[in-house]
């Protein structure tokens, strides 16, 4: 809000408080929320990228227990991953249609990419619980505490940006695609698309590299 005070001429009558501040330009800089997005993207790219380099140096740290070789499933892995992938795919397509001004489709493209994001925890969560219900539990060696810190922070981001999806569904559904439902779509976008970047990089160094050692 503008600092500009407008001081009334001599002899009116003074505006009330409420009335006295006015600026008729946005508020909101073009692009703002882009930009701070892609600052906070690049702050989670340190977190990643610090969770890599702690897999690097533990990711052999087996204390006598089991190797990723002895744990991984890797077909397992590859259904996950091509979830994954998958919901990148329907997301881009929730894009073109937002470009069109489709509400229903883009809803239904966001619904597609929600339920594949679902699939992805899922898998997840049952490749978890078999791990632990082998003895495979994250202080039993520095190799697996690395690796459920680094694998389950990428789970955590991935269903973050299912509750952010749906709750941008709502919005959507509830007032259209407005400009501020737009920019928020691109945020998500670049979030979701940037989780599976990261992603590629845990199934190539940590599944297929842990498998051939």
């Amino acid at each position: 809000m503008s600092d500009t005070t407008l001081n009334p001429a001599p002899g009116s009558v003074a505006a009330p408080d409420n009335l006295r501040f006015y600026v008729e330009d946005e508020h909101h800089p073009e692009n703002g929320t882009l930009l701070g997005f892609w600052l906070y993207l690049m702050s989670d790219c340190l977190v990643f990228a610090c969770l890599f380099a702690v897999y690097a140096v533990l990711g052999r740290s087996y204390a006598a227990g089991p190797s990723g070789a002895d744990l991984f499933d890797l077909p397992l892995v590859a259904l996950n991953t091509s979830l994954l992938l998958l919901s990148s795919i329907t997301y881009g397509f929730a894009m073109l249609e937002m470009q069109k001004k489709r509400v229903g489709t883009v809803l239904a493209w966001l619904g597609i990419t929600g339920l594949f994001g679902l699939g992805f925890i899922a898998v997840e969560l049952y490749e978890f619980s078999h791990l632990i219900h082998e003895g495979a539990v994250p202080q039993r060696s520095a190799f697996l505490s690395a690796f459920f810190a680094l694998v389950g922070t990428h789970g955590l981001h991935v269903t973050f940006g299912i509750v952010w999806l749906v709750t941008l569904m709502v919005q959507v559904k509830r007032h259209g695609l407005i400009a501020e439902n737009r920019r928020r779509l691109m945020c998500l976008s670049m979030f979701w698309h940037f989780l599976d970047v990261v992603w590629i990089g845990v199934f190539t160094f940590v599944y297929l590299m842990g498998s051939l050692q």
